[in-house]
């Protein structure tokens, strides 16, 4: 038993069916997601499941951990949008939080970024410790936004997937590279959704009788 776990979890590897997989799961991740759908959840909970050990396998041990807490978030997502709907609709509303709460958030994520990064880097078999730390802390909290429904999680994305590019391409993650490019143009196709959506919430609610 233990020789088929084993070879089990060696065969999470760049490039291994497995990437494909997960790599269809998290475009229906998105897709769903830019659709309110609760259904998104569930395909990011295979999705990272599988990429956990695949980033495991790679080294990217601060990845591999984003996607631990992934795992958490799907869960607590699915939750949020299910049961903190209004009576017209069966999810969650949009929000938007002010310029100067993301300034807060970016500084504090920051800060945690290099810290982390310093540990990875000095401490561990970590590749890419700074970038790794920074894709994995700043994707932390924009999984928490997207739960929360914040209408300015997108453009949290559109940096987070950029940067992350790079990291799978030195890395040879390959159709993961290519999902990430697809994330990239999604997070702004989602932005422009949702605030679409936003502004009619907005509209409907000042129409709304006292």
């Amino acid at each position: 038993m233990s020789e088929f776990l084993t070879s089990t979890v060696s065969g999470f590897t760049a490039m291994s069916h497995w990437e494909y997989i997960a790599v269809a799961l998290s475009m229906a991740y998105l897709l769903l997601a830019i659709k309110e759908s609760l259904w998104c959840w569930p395909a990011a909970f295979f999705s990272t499941a599988i990429y956990t050990l695949l980033f495991w396998n790679g080294a990217l041990l601060m990845e591999s951990a984003l996607n631990v807490y992934y795992l958490l978030m799907a869960i607590y997502g699915w939750t949020i949008w299910r049961f903190k709907g209004s009576k017209n609709n069966t999810t969650a509303s949009i929000q938007s939080w002010s310029a100067l709460r993301h300034c807060n958030i970016i500084l504090a994520t920051s800060i945690a970024s290099i810290a982390f990064g310093f540990i990875m880097k000095n401490y561990t078999h970590a590749d890419f410790a700074y970038l790794d730390s920074f894709t994995t802390c700043f994707a932390i909290v924009s999984t928490y936004l997207v739960a929360q429904k914040v209408l300015e999680n997108w453009l949290y994305w559109i940096v987070i997937d950029a940067a992350s590019m790079y990291l799978y391409f030195e890395k040879g993650y390959y159709p993961t590279l290519v999902l990430f490019i697809f994330y990239t143009v999604m997070a702004a196709w989602g932005f422009k959704t949702w605030h679409q959506q936003y502004q009619q919430n907005s509209i409907e609610t000042d129409c709304a009788p006292a």
